[in-house]
């Protein structure tokens, strides 16, 4: 019983940490055997509450960053793709594009580095995790029982 409580608790700190996505957590975590409903939540929760960290905080991390690399610093791709998909689809794009094609922890810091207001910001990543947590978990449970028949 222990053993399944400190399972469910790495799900919810994996999820908090940068690069580690929900995309990648939800997936291992259910197929591992794990309560699909409950590492949707604990994904979330860990997840949301380092990008609420860091909405919360950006100014502070922009003046930190900027002072630590420079002007003169070459954008990343992911960061180009961020500023790509913020042109064209605004912060709802770039939210709901985020888990998926450049990170939510990234998406965050690039809608607050362009101007979005944090409420604003919070609310659409909110809305993103919710749904792509869903997904992530629906898809794995269907798909993981339709190939073992």
């Amino acid at each position: 019983m222990e053993n399944i409580i400190w399972e469910y608790i790495l799900v919810f700190i994996l999820a908090a940490i940068p690069w580690i996505e929900i995309a990648a957590v939800i997936p291992i975590a259910i197929v591992k055997g794990l309560n699909p409903l409950l590492v949707a939540v604990l994904s979330f929760g860990g997840n949301f509450l380092t990008v609420f960290l860091l909405i919360v905080l950006f100014e502070r991390f922009q003046l930190r960053r900027s002072k630590k690399k420079g002007p003169e610093e070459k954008e990343s791709g992911r960061a180009k793709r961020g500023k790509k998909i913020w042109n064209r689809y605004g912060l709802p794009g770039l939210a709901l594009a985020g888990p998926i094609l450049i990170g939510t922890h990234i998406a965050a810091a690039i809608a607050m580095g362009l101007g979005a207001k944090k409420q604003w910001t919070t609310l659409w990543m909110v809305v993103s995790l919710v749904l792509w947590s869903g997904i992530f978990a629906i898809a794995t449970q269907y798909g993981f029982e339709f190939f073992l028949g």
